[in-house]
């Protein structure tokens, strides 16, 4: 990847790419400046939920009702130059901290609380703006909350903790259960890119399935599975049929459509058919194209098909209880991620985009809550004023 400001090649790993925002910095100042309501359409009330957060990134509602937030955090000043191999300049070298990646519990009335404080962070050399990566998902297996490190590793400045699947204790220590970074320089993907090659990768999504965690990695574009005691093997390389199409965010489809417009066995094939699949969006590289990014339905062998296309930055992927599909865009309109362009659709089997909320800040993560309403992390990278929005859907 080159620097934006001279741009002739295809940028492209998540959080290096984010590395734009140093290219809307007076956007940034004019919308915190101008905080108000989060525009969207007639059909939805969307509203602040939560503030209080940096860097906000995958959330998932617990056993216990709470949402939980993984955090980029805080970045840090430790540089590993000379002890392994590093990002490519100008993304890299990172510098990263041992510490400053959260995880935050919200309750229902949007107080938040900290769950752990004690996790990786990094951040892009300043050329870059300094951008920051650190927890990037929770999920829950049972009453057990997991997380994924996505800031860690020698390569982001934090040579003692690799880039993982993380178990959270209840005492607020963690414990790690699966090294992702060994595993990735064990199992190279058929097509990386050069240009920006993460050693240790740049986790963004997990999710629990029958037992088991999936996470996706965007720069190498990857689908793995880890198991409870940390056994790791890779459900598909999606790069090798693919390219580099930077894979981000990943949903199961829990639940057919309301029982009441399927005869049983209808709702029984349906059931069968999407049993285990994963439905993957992706970013693409940048500068942005306009309506370049798809979602894709991966099956446990790894086949891949897509399944919806014509949107943007896809940065989220969610179904409601209905088993309707939902698609968090970060920008839209713009050749750079910018504020203020964010949007929420609805995809219909048929694939007609609905456009469900807009004017989201950089939004990079959404989950349904056990209320029926869908919950953003807005302002997920740039400035430390992150924040969960809600979104309380029509029927």
């Amino acid at each position: 990847m080159k620097n934006f400001e001279t741009y002739p090649c295809r940028a492209s790993k998540l959080t290096i790419i984010f590395a734009a925002l140093i290219l809307t910095l007076p956007l940034l100042v004019q919308r915190v400046a101008a905080a108000g309501p989060v525009s969207g359409d007639a059909s939805v009330a969307v509203s602040v939920f939560a503030v209080g957060l940096n860097n906000p990134r995958g959330l998932k509602f617990g056993p216990d009702g709470n949402l939980y937030v993984a955090e980029g955090g805080s970045g840090g000043l430790h540089s590993t130059v000379g002890q392994c191999e590093q990002v490519p300049p100008p993304v890299g070298p990172y510098t990263g901290s041992p510490i400053g990646g959260r995880i935050s519990r919200i309750d229902s009335n949007g107080l938040r609380t900290t769950v752990v404080d004690t996790l990786p962070s990094s951040q892009l050399s300043p050329s870059q703006g300094s951008l920051i990566q650190g927890v990037a998902d929770v999920a829950f297996l049972g009453d057990t909350l997991y997380a994924l490190l996505a800031g860690a590793g020698c390569s982001h400045g934090v040579p003692n903790v690799p880039n993982g699947i993380i178990r959270v204790n209840t005492n607020g220590t963690w414990s790690l259960i699966a090294d992702l970074s060994a595993f990735q320089k064990a199992n190279p993907v058929e097509n990386p890119e050069p240009d920006d090659f993460e050693p240790d990768g740049t986790w963004y999504s997990m999710v629990a399935v029958h037992g088991d965690l999936y996470a996706i990695e965007p720069n190498h574009g990857e689908l793995d599975k880890i198991t409870p005691d940390g056994h790791v093997t890779r459900v598909v390389d999606i790069s090798a049929s693919q390219g580099h199409i930077v894979p981000t965010s990943m949903a199961t489809k829990h639940k057919a459509d309301k029982p009441e417009k399927k005869e049983k066995k209808d709702k029984t094939e349906e059931k069968a058919a999407n049993h285990g699949n994963f439905y993957v969006g992706n970013l693409n590289t940048f500068p942005i194209e306009e309506g370049s990014s798809k979602i894709y339905k991966i099956t446990p062998s790894g086949q891949i098909k897509v399944v919806a296309e014509g949107l943007t930055t896809v940065l989220g992927v969610a179904f409601d209880a209905w088993g309707r599909m939902y698609a968090l865009e970060n920008t839209t309109g713009n050749p750079f991620p910018t504020p203020g362009t964010g949007r929420v659709l609805r995809v219909s089997r048929s694939g007609v985009l609905e456009i469900i909320a807009s004017g989201l800040d950089l939004p990079t993560a959404m989950t349904f809550g056990p209320d029926g309403n869908l919950y953003v992390s807005n302002w997920g990278f740039g400035p430390p004023i992150g924040q969960v929005l809600k979104i309380e859907l029509a029927d």
